[in-house]
């Protein structure tokens, strides 16, 4: 994600689109990770994790209901 302030501009749809794309990242990471036993850069997935998170934060601030 680009900056938090940045972040918040964008509307619930745009929110939705990244959130799905960062868990299907998150995803092929784990994939690599369990057949490779290695990832190439470790902070990746961490940093994935983090942006996904302060994503599903934005949406819950407001749209005001768990469900994404």
């Amino acid at each position: 994600m680009k900056k938090q302030k940045e972040a918040k501009d964008q509307g619930v749809q745009e929110l939705k689109t990244l959130y799905h794309d960062l868990s299907r990242d998150i995803f092929q990471i784990k994939n690599e990770l369990a057949v490779a036993r290695k990832l190439e850069k470790p902070h990746v997935l961490r940093n994935k994790k983090k942006e996904r998170a302060r994503t599903l934060t934005l949406l819950r601030q407001r749209s005001g209901t768990l469900a994404v």
